[in-house]
């Protein structure tokens, strides 16, 4: 039996078009794909990718521009068919470091931290084909509901951060249900997908946090197993390597693209594939 393929760089198409498709492009089952991006060609947010001097399909590109990041992504194997966590019938949402599979995947998830959105990482989501989870706050969501959805439009999903990002553990059930499912009720007015996990601010939570996850629509609340930050990964286990089900954190901030660039390279060295979170709990 022949090898999976690995991941190639495709061609480009309008953002336009990309809109077009992207209700049965992102759907269950979807295969992530790089796509390559040359100098003069359209790309998906309004930040314009910078010219060069030759439009040379064999110029290499400039370091720092979205067409050098994508050329530093490996290609990886197609990640394997969703075989989905069985999830408790009833009582309070799961806590997961890790997702319990032993499928050769790694998820990639972003928070809102409230101090950068760089409008290049659309385009590097979007070229590179990068499967991410974004737990936002409602109000930042609010606020930049637009830069969301463009990376929603290329196969992001938005899930759940709180409302005000404030530490759960030990208030009381009807403050810590409000921030969970007032943030939830948001997200679905803003994106027409209510969010089926959860992750609280900080990691910080205890029994109510997760009944009330449950009680807001939470299949899962989810921690994380390594963090990427200025395009270092910091391991939270004593292996150093990221094994298959793990989190990786990053935040919206001044250096995600290098953050996304890092765990992408992380991810491959582990023989695992970057794969879209919600279709391996759902």
């Amino acid at each position: 039996m022949s090898a999976a393929p690995a991941r190639r760089i495709r061609f480009v198409v309008p953002f336009l078009a990309l809109l077009a498709l992207s209700a049965c492009a992102a759907g269950p089952g979807h295969t992530f794909h790089a796509r390559q991006i040359t100098a003069g060609q359209p790309s998906p947010s309004a930040s314009a990718l910078t010219p060069s001097a030759s439009p040379s399909a064999t110029a290499k590109p400039a370091p720092g521009s979205v067409a050098w990041y994508v050329s530093q992504v490996p290609a990886f194997p197609e990640a394997p068919p969703p075989q989905p966590v069985p999830l408790p019938a009833t009582g309070a949402s799961p806590f997961w470091h890790r997702l319990p599979t032993d499928q050769k995947v790694a998820f990639i998830t972003i928070d809102d931290g409230g101090l950068a959105r760089p409008p290049a990482v659309i385009d590097f989501i979007w070229a590179a084909r990068i499967p991410v989870t974004m737990f936002l706050n409602s109000p930042a969501a609010a606020e930049h509901t637009d830069y969301f959805r463009q990376i929603e439009a290329v196969g992001g999903v938005v899930e759940n951060h709180t409302i005000t990002h404030t530490s759960l553990a030990g208030r009381s059930y009807a403050y810590q249900k409000q921030e969970i499912c007032g943030a939830a009720d948001r997200l679905e007015a803003l994106f027409g997908k209510r969010p089926t996990l959860f992750r609280p601010p900080f990691g910080n939570h205890d029994a109510t946090t997760l009944q009330a996850a449950h009680d807001c629509g939470a299949k899962v609340v989810f921690h994380w197993t390594e963090t990427v930050h200025e395009g270092k990964v910091r391991y939270q286990t004593p292996e150093k390597v990221i094994q298959p089900g793990d989190v990786l954190l990053m935040h919206f901030r001044p250096a995600l693209m290098d953050d996304l660039l890092a765990a992408l390279k992380a991810i491959h060295r582990a023989g695992l594939t970057p794969a879209l979170l919600e279709q391996y709990v759902r």
